[in-house]
């Protein structure tokens, strides 16, 4: 039996913020009925587009219930660049606490939040970059990699917490495996494994490591960054704020950015900051 702290027992027994917002401003949809868990989000901006209001639906545990009613109390008052660096981690941390198991409730609320965001911005839907592994949950080999990579996970079963892959008919589980043994170096040849980015996958994964990873790393410094192009293995960007201009602007470039974008995409990028 799983151990859950008072605040997911109140948010699941209690929950806030349940309902659809009419004419909102983001909606973001994730998940199916037919997987086990779906979430609706929707928000509404008030005159000075801070979130004034915030609504979910969810169908699926206590701890997808209480993940999402936590992820609505979390967005109240915060303006679109302050809601866009919550991650399923800071979801995590206001419950007190997830059964690892059940991490994959937090992580469906951070991926609804980013899709009601791209909404408000006008962003069309586009598929996942990346090829499906999961086919039960939709969960592509790009999403594994990128968890693997950023949490630290090391085998099947915290895959299958953290993103659900691998949690239905399980024949996807050796191709995880796979993907998990080529990571942590486990593999032989893992580099020669790796699959070839197509030109729009590989700029979905960029867009998505500088909004997830660097961007927010930035802002504390009151700095950011902004994508201008993608040529080759060449990242084109714009250093903005504070790190436009910096003394140490090039080693952030290159200590930070590349490494992380490296890191996390693909081994062969290098990155240039565009001139004005």
């Amino acid at each position: 039996m799983w151990e859950y702290t008072k605040k997911v027992k109140d948010l699941f027994l209690h929950p806030k913020n349940v309902g659809v917002i009419e004419d909102p401003d983001g909606v973001g949809e994730v998940g199916s009925m037919a997987c086990g868990d779906a979430l609706k989000l929707t928000f509404k901006l008030d005159e000075i587009k801070r979130i004034k209001d915030v609504k979910f639906q969810t169908f699926g545990c206590a701890s997808a219930i209480a993940s999402s009613s936590a992820l609505t109390e979390m967005l109240k008052g915060k303006t679109i660049e302050e809601a866009e660096k919550i991650t399923n981690d800071d979801i995590v941390a206001y419950l007190g606490g997830l059964p690892k198991e059940k991490m994959h409730c937090s992580v469906m609320g951070q991926q609804a939040l980013e899709k009601a965001i791209a909404c408000y911005r006008g962003k069309p839907a586009t598929e996942k970059p990346g090829n499906i592994v999961c086919e039960c949950f939709g969960v592509t080999d790009l999403e594994i990699r990128q968890a693997l990579k950023s949490h630290h996970l090391p085998a099947l079963e915290d895959v299958t917490n953290y993103l659900k892959a691998g949690g239905g008919c399980g024949n996807c589980q050796d191709k995880i495996l796979e993907i998990i043994n080529e990571i942590h170096g486990l593999a032989t040849s893992a580099e020669k494994k790796k699959p070839q980015l197509t030109t729009l996958q590989k700029i979905h994964l960029i867009e998505d490591t500088l909004a997830r990873e660097i961007e927010p790393a930035l802002a504390k410094d009151g700095g950011g960054i902004d994508l201008i192009d993608v040529d080759g293995n060449r990242v084109l960007v714009k250093l903005r704020g504070a790190c436009s201009g910096c003394k140490v602007s090039k080693l952030t470039l290159k200590d930070f950015v590349e490494k992380k974008l490296r890191e996390l995409v693909e081994p062969e990028l290098v990155v240039e900051e565009v001139s004005e």
